[in-house]
């Protein structure tokens, strides 16, 4: 029941948005349903261990083979968690914000927000497939209405880049379900099905397409910069905090298990390309002016280590993966929630106009600089426990001791090179002379709601960073039994 009403709240609360015309009306409409949401999951997480109430089967295109199969494992529970953390930060923090025909914006949002639940618990490949396509849909809509000057043309290449993964995946998934036991689309018959060692070979490019292109990871990258650049800030955050964790989800729990051989197979490439992007996007950043493109740039860096990391084959991995993808949620909001204060105050977002802010918003320097420095892993800081999870993969990977210490090697300039750009931005933002336009800009500190959304984000950071171990038991079930059947891959 609680999957059920995770994914039912957002999605009948953004149905009755579109018939709220008031914008502060709509505005508190959206944050009272992603409060109720949060409620809802934390129940769910911390209350209920019976887990006749964390499923639900029952039928829905029967004469296909699909039923509507919902599950919160452990893996769900975070990222459902992360999602309905995420909304309410978002409406507080960007509750300033004006949008022409605000009930259409929120109501947008909360159909995206009911997408993504439904991926995150999803256990039948058809009932996937569907909320796959209801969090594009909205997104594509608050993109090409809301977005900057260039919204269009950059909406469309998003659009595209991620409609044509959609269909390589729809192939892969009637390709296996006719190959399953009486025709199911049930995650437990794909798990189960028969394939050769060739037939795993192509339907795995179908689907890792599908889901390099929502993390992304190189080269199947470039709608994001420019898609992140022009989207409104708050559509940007879901896109960057919550969406990309879709591409992730769906190799841990559809790709790998269902295809192992194929995984294992093509696992060396796989990760060539990860190690590839995390160089090449972390170069890219250290050039930026643009704060969004440089934020852009380092989560593609980010999604580039856990992608390398689930190839690793080891459980290590695996599970830094998995609570990776809740604390990189949290910091890649923490961040665009600075980008967002930042530009409302004082009109850009480019480093070469900003500097000494530092004089004139202290509070906002601090806040900035532990949430920049989580997000590089500092120690006691909640990205550290998964990233040295993730190296410690990397440096016992299943593959020739050569390419796991040149995997490692390059990875760690990654690691090298967010420091240097991250570093860069926070000396240029805050310190130094103070420039003449934060001189002439809003002279106020952050206000009251926004630091209460930026506190609470500092609170995860520091909780996590201290004791990850709340994470670890939460995703430990999930990941030994994903361990179980990608690390011994079946050969056909």
């Amino acid at each position: 029941m609680i999957p059920v009403l995770l994914i039912l709240i957002p999605l009948l609360t953004g149905f009755a948005a579109f018939f709220i015309k008031n914008e502060k009306q709509v505005k508190s409409w959206a944050l009272f349903s992603g409060i109720i949401t949060l409620g809802i999951s934390l129940t769910g997480l911390l209350l209920i261990k019976d887990s006749t109430y964390l499923q639900q089967n029952c039928e829905w295109l029967s004469s296909l083979g699909s039923s509507f199969s919902v599950k919160l494992d452990g893996m769900g529970q975070l990222l459902c968690l992360l999602t309905a953390i995420v909304y309410p930060l978002i409406f507080i923090a960007t509750w300033d914000n004006s949008y022409k025909r605000s009930n259409n914006f929120f109501a947008l949002m909360l159909l995206a927000q009911a997408g993504l639940m439904g991926v995150f618990v999803a256990m039948d490949a058809l009932v996937f497939y569907f909320f796959w396509e209801l969090a594009l849909i909205p997104m594509y809509f608050l993109c090409s209405q809301w977005g900057g000057e260039r919204r269009i043309a950059v909406t469309f290449k998003f659009f595209i880049y991620t409609f044509v993964g959609s269909l390589l995946m729809l192939i892969g998934i009637i390709y296996i379900q006719s190959r399953t036991e009486g025709g199911s689309f049930a995650i437990e018959a794909f798990y189960k099905v028969a394939l050769t060692n060739g037939q795993q070979s192509w339907l795995f490019w179908l689907f890792f397409i599908a889901f390099a292109i929502k993390m992304p990871i190189f080269p199947f990258h470039t709608w994001q910069p420019d898609t992140y650049e022009q989207a409104p800030t708050a559509t940007t955050m879901v896109l960057s905090g919550v969406m990309v964790k879709m591409g992730l989800v769906g190799i841990i729990r559809w790709l790998v298990p269902v295809l192992p051989a194929a995984s294992h197979g093509w696992g060396d490439v796989v990760m060539t390309m990860s190690v590839i992007g995390i160089v090449y996007a972390s170069l890219i950043a250290i050039r930026q002016d643009d704060i969004k493109r440089l934020v852009a740039y380092s989560s593609i860096a980010h999604i580039g280590l856990m992608c390398m990391a689930i190839f690793s084959e080891n459980l290590s991995g695996l599970q830094g993966v998995m609570i990776q993808m809740f604390n990189h949620g949290i910091n890649i909001i923490g961040l665009w929630i600075m980008v967002e204060i930042i530009e409302r105050r004082f009109g850009t977002r480019k480093l070469s106009e900003l500097g000494g802010l530092a004089h004139k918003a202290p509070a906002m320097a601090i806040f900035f600089v532990i949430i920049a420095l989580a997000n590089i892993a500092l120690p006691l800081t909640n990205a550290f426990a998964g990233e040295f999870l993730m190296f410690n993969s990397l440096l016992n990977a299943k593959t020739s001791y050569l390419y796991a210490i040149l995997f490692m090697v390059f990875a760690g300039l990654g690691i090298i090179f967010g420091a240097v750009y991250t570093l860069n931005m926070i000396r240029r933002i805050f310190y130094g002379e103070v420039s003449a336009v934060v001189s002439t800009g809003v002279s106020a500190d952050i206000k009251g709601y926004e630091k209460f959304a930026l506190g609470i984000i500092v609170l995860l950071i520091f909780t996590m960073g201290i004791y990850p171990q709340l994470l670890l038991d939460i995703t430990e079930e999930i990941s030994q039994f994903i361990s179980g059947r990608f690390f011994k891959p079946g050969i056909n």
